[in-house]
């Protein structure tokens, strides 16, 4: 018999089940997976507070478990030693772990707004209590936790391909604190700021 480099195919119908079938189990087994990598946020004594702010802000989010020091533990019994949450399915945990560390702008959480009211939202819950504002999108919350804050559509006038028009964006958001994507559409069109 010649050799064939091509294997027999199935018919299109008993492809399309094979696959169909294929799809539906990785759906169900992505579904109960759990998220490889989770962000782990040390705290002094704030994580069931910060695990509670972050919940209230976004939807979709909920604390998940807690956990306690026990006696021969390094800090005092019955205090909260890690907390879990989501937030909008997304996995964090916080740890009570001293005060041995602090957070800095090296790391940030990005929050993708799609229009400028939930840039707004976001902004205003972020910074109240104590929190920063920062430039260019960037803030802190009243744990020390950075956050930017990041309108849908930011990325399309800095990846025109016209680097005036990308130049003129970014000279408007260096100059922003909240980002306001009509103001830096605007500025990338050459329009004048109202």
């Amino acid at each position: 018999r010649p050799f064939s480099p091509d294997p027999p195919r199935a018919p299109m119908s008993s492809l399309r089940s094979r696959r169909l079938e294929v799809q539906s189990r990785r759906t169900s087994e992505e579904s109960t997976m759990q998220q490889r990598i989770v962000t782990n946020l040390w705290f002094d004594t704030e994580a069931e507070d910060a695990a509670e702010f972050y919940t209230s802000i976004f939807e979709n989010s909920r604390i998940v478990m807690k956990t306690h020091y026990t006696k021969d533990a390094p800090r005092e019994e019955g205090m909260v030693m890690t907390v879990e949450w989501e937030l909008d399915g997304q996995r964090f945990v916080g740890i009570n772990g001293g005060p041995d560390f602090t957070f800095s702008e090296a790391i940030s959480l990005q929050v993708n707004c799609e229009d400028q009211a939930k840039v707004d939202f976001f902004w205003e819950c972020l910074t109240a209590d104590g929190g920063e504002e920062g430039p260019c999108g960037w803030c802190k919350d009243r744990f020390g936790v950075s956050w930017q804050v990041v309108p849908e559509g930011m990325d399309e006038v800095f990846q025109s391909g016209d680097p005036e028009r990308a130049n003129r964006a970014m000279q408007a958001m260096l100059g922003m604190r909240k980002l306001d994507v009509a103001a830096l559409r605007a500025a990338a069109d050459g329009v004048p700021a109202q």
